[in-house]
């Protein structure tokens, strides 16, 4: 404040008097405080003193040595004064009222607490049935039908947890997600269990997985979602057999699948989703090769009145590389690991160094198709080989340095559609 020079504090609707500290600033060559509430002396420096009334005008009673302004009383520094203590004492006792009473609530709570948590140690299950499935016979059947999560039932792992193939009495089959308690606590640990929730109960999409219900008590927390046959895009593009048999035509509509999906996360959702873990290996397949995103747990509901700051979440290779230095999460984000992952089902494999030679146009004008293409699938027919092209370009604009010149997942679905 002492080296500021210009100050315009007009019509802020401020009241009260000007703090005695301003007369410090002697270095303002301008002031304006018009239009305000303000009462009592003008500051006693050289802005102040010689400023036009034009920039005092407009308050409740402001008084100095200042043309255009009346003189000062003598009273008005006791009244001040008497008026400071008396703002003191009225926002001091009720603070410490409100102190007392918030350290009582918080005593009350934790007993409560104790005792809930005493006379439910026997069993404290706290299910919700989001489907056709009864929440209490839910959770009894996956924790016999793993036999209490055995290994042998297991068939994936994450950062996050493991996954299971579950056979209910029903006859339904499956996927149980075992959410694992985290490095850094329990704390976090619930936020991306209740983030997955919260995403995918409020989402419907064919191409999003289908969440059928929930479990969190001391023992265990997990999500049951239904099972798709043919599991992970990243295993099977792992396995040569298995991705000799997605076609050209195949691998296209699983990138229009995955693009669709997320344009309705960003654009047809409120407040609009952000997956954030956008990879290979969180998007399934079903018998019938069609896409299905999942893993929710790094998920996040933007807020509209927000800059939505957050840590960095997602899959190495595929995480945009802004968030390294801004850690502010939007949907281009998920469009530029949506770009890898379009690369990914092209190449059959991860792009890796390929990516940074992408952003060379005088590497994209010398690439060669067959280069770039699966060497595992034969080059596609012409009908096909303009589809995988026009892929090739959008996956190019998608992974663009600049997020801002990043096309939006609702123009990437519509171009893929046409």
């Amino acid at each position: 404040m002492e080296s500021l020079e210009h100050l315009n504090l007009s019509h802020n609707c401020l009241s009260g008097f000007i703090p005695k500290n301003f007369n410090e600033m002697n270095r303002s060559l301008e002031v304006d405080i018009s239009y305000n509430d303000l009462q009592g002396p003008v500051p006693d420096n050289k802005a102040f003193q010689e400023a036009p009334i034009e920039a005092l005008e407009g308050n409740k009673d402001l008084c100095g040595n200042v043309r255009g302004l009346r003189p000062c009383n003598p009273s008005f520094t006791r009244y001040e004064h008497m008026s400071r203590n008396k703002l003191v004492f009225s926002i001091t006792f009720p603070l410490l009222g409100a102190l007392l009473l918030l350290l009582a609530s918080i005593g009350i709570y934790f007993i409560l607490q104790k005792r809930k948590k005493d006379a439910s140690t026997e069993h404290s299950e706290e299910l919700l049935s989001i489907s056709d499935f009864d929440g209490n016979i839910l959770y009894s059947d996956i924790v016999k039908a793993t036999d209490n999560f055995d290994d042998a039932y297991c068939i994936g792992k994450g950062g996050y947890g493991s996954v299971y193939k579950t056979k209910l009495p029903s006859a339904s089959i499956v996927a149980v997600k075992k959410l694992h308690s985290l490095p850094n606590g329990e704390r976090n640990f619930r936020k991306e269990f209740l983030n997955e929730i919260k995403a995918l109960t409020e989402i419907r999409h064919r191409s999003i997985v289908k969440l059928y219900g929930f479990c969190s008590n001391a023992q265990h927390s997990f999500l049951v979602y239904e099972y798709l046959e043919k599991g992970s895009l990243a295993t099977i593009l792992n396995e040569e057999e298995k991705a000799t048999e997605l076609d050209w035509s195949k691998r296209l509509n699983i990138v229009k699948s995955v693009a669709h999906a997320l344009s309705y996360m960003h654009h047809d959702c409120s407040p609009p989703i952000v997956h954030r873990d956008i990879s290979s290996k969180n998007i399934l397949l079903d018998r019938d090769n069609h896409a299905h995103v999942s893993d929710f747990g790094t998920a996040k509901l933007m807020k509209l009145d927000s800059s939505n700051w957050t840590e960095v979440a997602g899959t190495y290779g595929y995480i945009a590389p802004e968030l390294a230095y801004t850690m502010k999460v939007t949907e281009k984000c998920d469009v530029y690991s949506f770009g890898v992952l379009a690369l990914e089902v092209i190449k059959g494999k991860h792009p890796g160094d390929l990516i940074p030679s992408l952003s060379s146009p005088l590497t994209r004008e010398n690439m060669v198709l067959k280069d770039v293409l699966d060497q595992r699938l034969p080059i596609p027919p012409p009908e096909v080989q303009d589809e995988v092209i026009q892929m090739l370009n959008i996956a190019i604009t998608c992974l663009h340095a600049n997020p801002q010149s990043r096309p939006s997942m609702n123009m990437i679905a519509t171009l893929l559609s046409v």
